[in-house]
């Protein structure tokens, strides 16, 4: 079995690794929450629980497929300025999406942030399929 050149993936480590960075306060507000009001399992029935875990969980939901997308593009030779413009484009989504779902900020981030992430399914899904053709 033949292994990749990891050079030829150089943008996408980077995206990856700020949202690594930034699941983690999305865990620990979930786990500190947990500890601080003893809810050891599930929501509690706690609004504001049930709305870290949420956020924490759609994170999860919806990055993995999004850095595959990019990371595919990136290996079929996409351009550093697409996979720039994307990769930021989901950190925004996600960190939008973030604080309009937990209520930390203003509602109105809750959609625009999961507009922002469909649009980087959209993009690389496109093309990909036009690049493969």
């Amino acid at each position: 079995m033949n292994i990749p050149d990891a050079s030829l993936i150089s943008v996408i480590p980077l995206y990856t690794a700020l949202l690594g960075l930034l699941f983690i306060p999305f865990t620990l507000r979930v786990g500190t929450y947990r500890i601080k009001n003893n809810i050891l399992i599930g929501d509690g029935d706690d609004p504001e629980m049930l709305r870290r875990i949420r956020g924490q969980a759609n994170f999860i939901e919806t990055v993995p497929l999004a850095l595959i997308l990019l990371i595919m593009m990136e290996l079929c030779g996409a351009g550093d300025t697409w996979l720039h413009a994307l990769g930021a484009l989901l950190v925004f989504g996600r960190i939008a999406h973030y604080v309009g779902l937990t209520e930390v900020g203003p509602g109105l981030l809750r959609p625009i942030g999961m507009m922002s992430t469909l649009l980087v399914y959209l993009v690389p899904s496109g093309w990909l399929l036009v690049h493969s053709l």
